[in-house]
């Protein structure tokens, strides 16, 4: 679903194909999302909240707001950042000489986090490709993924851990 905000035509919502093939993609889902999911659907029969949005022949969106109608990027990104704003200003009046502040983030950081994550977890670089729906692998591994220190240091870790396993002499058989 696109957004677009165009000075003659109006702001309106379109829904279109991916820029590629690999953009089409089924995404498995871990049993916390599903409980998201379900928690954000309770919440909205709860609210007698409803989709009211029709877009494109699609209806029933998931993320709506309180009127029924699918959320827009900037205003979760507004969210986001009234969020980080009122967490931040709660460390600093706490008078710690080195408080932790949020950074500020938008909804796509989000994706690059989820990204990096999975490369810290270990999942497989061609899963992590096919799960962002790039048809390049050097989109995933230049733009998506960051090195973090902890990564950096498990990998090394895990390398010297190899190479002393290699190094160890064999046991003759029978001993």
């Amino acid at each position: 679903m696109v957004y677009y905000n165009h000075a003659e035509n109006g702001c309106y919502f379109n829904v279109h194909q991916t820029k590629t093939r690999a953009g089409t993609r089924t995404i498995p889902m871990i049993p916390e999302v599903k409980e998201a999911f379900l928690m954000e659907k309770a919440y909205q029969e709860f609210n007698q909240i409803k989709c009211r949005s029709v877009i494109d022949g699609y209806t029933d969106f998931i993320f709506i707001n309180r009127f029924g109608n699918v959320q827009h990027q900037g205003t979760l990104n507004k969210a986001l950042r009234r969020i980080i704003r009122e967490c931040n200003d709660a460390q600093l009046s706490k008078g710690l000489k080195n408080p932790v502040l949020l950074p500020k983030f938008s909804c796509h950081s989000l994706r690059h986090t989820f990204t990096t994550r999975l490369v810290e977890a270990g999942v497989n670089m061609k899963v992590v490709q096919d799960v962002l729906g790039h048809a390049d692998f050097s989109t995933t591994m230049d733009i998506y993924t960051d090195v973090t220190k902890e990564l950096k240091q498990s990998e090394f870790d895990n390398l010297e851990g190899k190479l002393k396993a290699q190094r160890k002499p064999k046991k003759e058989e029978g001993e």
